[in-house]
């Protein structure tokens, strides 16, 4: 199986393997070496040799397949090692010292930070890419859990799609869903109606009686309409088999579900709803003691060129963080994205936040109540 983002973090910590050790490069070039630290199908080989052509340094290019893999590296050895890493932006708090310091240094000043798309360096500063009033991580990649939705079956127009459209009346047992963010979803739309505030879902962070109050009362919304379950989803094959095999109609998925459906049939179709496209983030930032800064820099400056950026989207999938970059991917990509996200939507977006220490659990416990009703 190839190990991608997305299934590692389904497979979890341990079921991988020990960190991968590649060379780009076997002879060290006269202008040095960076080494990198990044998820496992990141830095693929043809952006390794691309770089080392243009740069003339030796890329040496670890891997790992798990936040927390990377986090407990980098604090085993006190921060050392790497000069360059790609955490997820909402993981920055697993890179602090004992006494509360970033591993990552501010970014440099002659890293070019304006290559990346407004929205998402101004929304990083409140998930992690800010530390002590200064920025230490930058955007990177992204994706998106919105809606799919079969447009010959329920025509609902991109201005008007809602994840309250999940419980309509023309999609009962007919929805497919992830139980643990269709509570998120749903929230959203229950809040923009007015019906159960939250602050936009983001009250579920601040205290665990906040948490308990807000998805108790989106719980208790969703089972009174639990004849609209058609299937539940957990991973992107049952996302998919839900509309190819369990005959749904519309669902919450992740974008790469809806799109690679529309590749087959272009009746399928995923769009950002109005209440705002769940988004994760993940980011990139120099160690402090990175021992080849300047190689650092210009490393991090070539993977912030839109050329490379849709570079990065041909090769994994996932949306770059770079302004433009769509504009280098495949002509089918590059549509799909255009289609998607618009301006206004890139200017909406919800982000996944750090998790407390309450999240989890007690989300998991409106997950089981959700999926036993």
């Amino acid at each position: 199986m190839t190990i991608t983002r997305r299934t590692a973090l389904q497979l979890g910590a341990a079921a991988l393997s020990a960190p991968v050790i590649l060379r780009a490069s076997d002879a060290l070039a006269s202008s040095g070496s960076v080494k990198v630290f990044a998820w496992q199908d990141y830095v693929q080989p043809n952006i390794a040799e691309a770089f080392e052509k243009e740069t003339g340094i030796t890329l040496e290019l670890t891997t790992y397949g798990s936040n927390d893999e990377a986090e407990s590296t980098v604090r085993a050895n006190g921060g050392k090692g790497f000069d360059v890493v790609f955490p997820s932006i909402t993981n920055a708090s697993g890179y602090l010292d004992d006494n509360g310091d970033s591993f990552f240094a501010p970014v440099p000043a002659e890293v070019n930070s304006d290559a990346i798309i407004p929205s998402f360096l101004r929304d990083s500063a409140t998930l992690g890419g800010v530390h002590a009033g200064d920025q230490i991580l930058l955007p990177f990649n992204w994706g998106t859990e919105g809606v799919t939705l079969n447009r010959s079956t329920l025509a609902i127009d991109d201005a008007d799609l809602s994840y309250g459209d999940l419980w309509r009346s023309e999609a009962k047992g007919k929805a497919a869903f992830r139980q643990k963010s269709v509570i998120m979803g749903t929230g959203l739309y229950l809040d923009a109606i007015g019906e159960v505030p939250s602050n936009r879902m983001l009250d579920v962070y601040k205290s665990e009686e906040d948490a308990r109050r807000v998805w108790g009362e989106v719980a208790k919304w969703i089972i009174e309409r639990k004849d609209s379950y058609g299937a539940f989803w957990n991973n992107a094959t049952e996302a998919t088999a839900a509309f190819k095999e369990a005959g749904c109609i519309i669902g919450q998925t992740w974008d790469t579900t809806g799109l690679l459906l529309n590749r087959e049939n272009p009746d399928f179709v995923y769009r950002a709803p109005k209440e705002g496209i769940i988004t994760w983030l993940d980011s990139v930032g120099m160690l402090k003691q990175a021992e080849n800064k300047a190689q650092a820099i210009e490393f991090i400056n070539f993977i912030l060129k839109p050329e490379v950026g849709g570079m990065f989207a041909n090769n994994t999938g996932y949306n770059s963080a770079v302004a433009g970059a769509a504009d280098f991917a495949t002509p089918e990509f590059k549509q799909q994205f255009n289609e998607v996200y618009t301006a206004d939507v890139l200017g909406n977006m919800w982000w996944w936040q750090a998790d407390t220490p309450f999240f989890a659990p007690v989300r998991n416990e409106f997950v089981e109540i959700i999926t036993n009703a």
